[in-house]
């Protein structure tokens, strides 16, 4: 991945007299709608759209900057030159503001999730929360399995490695977010969000918590180890977090902003201010859910951007460089970051399709017989899917969101009916799924 042109914002936007030709006029009308729909980048510009005869990209390009910024405007990050950062609202990013206001600030009827009963929508929160705590440290380097990490935060066992570590570290995270999300942001809020991504993961152990110092300087580079971004020097960066604090708090004179577009920047601004030996861009996701929990964003806590930008980490890195290399637009992260949000939000209508099927089948096979609970059938439908799958009082309760009182009567009444076995191991009984739990299961009961 090499750094990104910068485009070419200086020189003339046409030649004189070029857009009298009508021709030349449509042409380019037809690029600026088009470009209206994919904020893209002078990297991406100059392979897809050819100029109209007698232009040049160059100076087409140069046209459609102004009119995209027509409706610049500011925020309060400046960048390391002192330029102030700034992002404007095309058709695009009007469209998916608009749609999340609807399915993720909206009323719950209005949600995949209305279709899901209580028990299954803490059962998927439960999954969303370590979702996101695992891949949001898979983007961060951690070298660990989902099934590793889950078993791991199932069982409540303690992390083998730093990389399960970070897993936890991250589940801690997202628990901590909720309780902090009716408080106003504060320095002091950010330095502890960010002890609790790094605690014990650093190779610097008193760096957690902390702002980085002089002697520390923190660039980053690509794979080869060229520098794609230089943050601002340390001895700013107090002044800084204060002034990102405002911003996240709304305090000062400053123009609406809407509020997803906020939560947003705030992410884009810690990331780019780097303020930390390690930890940055976990924190600064921290940063975009609080925000977006504080702001009445309920449906949020159900998904994981992690696990979109994983797959998407390439546009990921790019629309923070594009950001930097074209005039401080941030525009392109903002961009980028909504599809990643609708992209979480549509697994939600995935999921809810994929449980309906599988539902179904769990009826049939356990067609006649009463008493068991959502909780109960979720635990057998895992089983028959995976016929390995040991369960524990721990795990049953972390899965579903429950106390550790209901989790045990949810097993032990599965083990008395002999759809589980249960065995010892070490001081804590599991329960595993008999070979035949599909013979167990039917014929349906009279």
């Amino acid at each position: 991945m090499h750094k990104p042109r910068k485009p070419p914002n200086e020189g003339p936007i046409l030649q004189p007299g070029r857009l009298a030709d009508p021709a030349v006029a449509a042409k380019i009308d037809e690029i600026i709608r088009k470009t209206q729909d994919q904020y893209l980048h002078w990297e991406e510009f100059r392979h897809i759209f050819s100029a109209p005869p007698g232009t040049s990209a160059e100076e087409v390009w140069r046209f459609l900057r102004v009119a995209r910024w027509v409706d610049r405007r500011t925020i309060p990050l400046l960048s390391t030159g002192g330029k102030p950062f700034s992002y404007c609202v095309p058709e695009c990013i009007l469209r998916d503001l608009h749609w999340i206001d609807r399915f993720g600030g909206g009323l719950q009827h209005a949600s995949p999730l209305a279709e899901m009963d209580r028990d299954e929508r803490e059962r998927y929160l439960a999954n969303s929360l370590m979702e996101e705590a695992i891949t949001s440290s898979q983007v961060e380097g951690a070298a660990v399995t989902r099934d590793q990490a889950k078993e791991m935060l199932r069982t409540g066992r303690r992390p083998r490695n730093r990389s399960e570590r970070m897993v936890l570290n991250n589940y801690h995270t997202m628990q901590r977010i909720k309780a902090l999300s009716d408080r106003p942001l504060s320095p002091g809020m950010v330095l502890e969000l960010q002890r609790i991504v790094t605690e014990g993961t650093l190779n610097k152990p008193d760096a957690a918590g902390r702002l980085r110092r002089p002697d520390e300087r923190i660039d980053v580079a690509n794979e080869e180890g060229n520098t794609l971004h230089v943050p601002p020097p340390a001895g700013e960066l107090s002044e800084r977090m204060e002034r990102l604090c405002a911003f996240a708090n709304e305090a000062g004179d400053t123009p609406f902003t809407h509020p997803v577009a906020r939560a947003i920047l705030l992410h884009f601004w810690l990331a780019y201010d780097h303020p930390f030996v390690d930890g940055n861009g976990r924190t600064a996701r921290a940063l975009f859910y609080w925000y977006m929990l504080k702001s009445g964003y309920w449906l949020m806590e159900f998904i994981s951007i992690s696990s979109v930008m994983r797959e998407s980490y390439g546009q990921y890195r790019d629309a923070f460089l594009y950001a930097e290399t074209d005039d401080e637009d941030a525009t392109y992260f903002i961009a980028y970051h909504l599809k990643v949000i609708l992209q979480a939000l549509a697994r939600i209508e995935e999921y809810v399709a994929l449980k309906r099927g599988q539902n179904a089948e769990i009826v049939r096979l356990l067609d006649g017989r009463e008493g068991l609970n959502y909780r109960q059938q979720a635990l057998l439908a895992r089983a028959l899917r995976h016929r390995n799958a040991l369960f524990t009082f721990r795990s049953h309760a972390t899965s579903h969101n429950v106390t550790h009182a209901t989790a045990r009567k949810d097993l032990l009444y599965l083990a008395g009916l002999g759809l589980l076995e249960k065995r010892k191991r070490g001081r804590e009984f599991v329960f595993i799924a008999p070979r035949d739990l599909p013979e167990r299961l039917g014929p349906p009961q009279a």
